[in-house]
């Protein structure tokens, strides 16, 4: 399978597959011609990167499956790759992280809002 069938069946771009293949994920063989081939073992790689990314993993992540040898069948196989979980697990935690510093900062906005707007007040009451 060429680079645009591969896109066209993952739902994804050429572009995106070119990226996996930058980043050590995707190893497509060549044609005497230059042109990128994809196995049946690529066609499920491409894949389950592409399912793992729009997951939340970053390809730093990704590679780690691909260490383990976790992405060349499909990720609702058994038996499941333990790195597969510590993976998603420290995705998840780094997220949590993020999302409570988030909210901090909103609550420290809000804050400020709700300050300047009663002064904003009080100056037109007075006015």
């Amino acid at each position: 399978m060429r680079i645009g069938e591969l896109a066209s069946h993952i739902g994804s771009t050429p572009r995106a597959l070119r990226h996996y293949e930058q980043q050590g994920l995707l190893a497509p063989t060549r044609e005497r011609n230059g042109y990128r081939v994809y196995d049946e073992v690529a066609v499920v790689r491409a894949a389950n990167i592409k399912a793992l990314l729009a997951a939340g993993l970053t390809t730093a992540d990704v590679s780690e499956y691909l260490e383990e040898g976790c992405l060349d069948r499909p990720l609702t196989d058994s038996p499941r790759c333990a790195e597969e979980l510590a993976t998603a697990q420290n995705r998840i935690e780094h997220l949590d992280d993020l999302l409570a510093r988030l909210q901090e900062t909103r609550e420290r906005l809000a804050h400020h809002h709700a300050s300047l707007a009663s002064q904003v007040d009080e100056s037109d009451l007075a006015g």
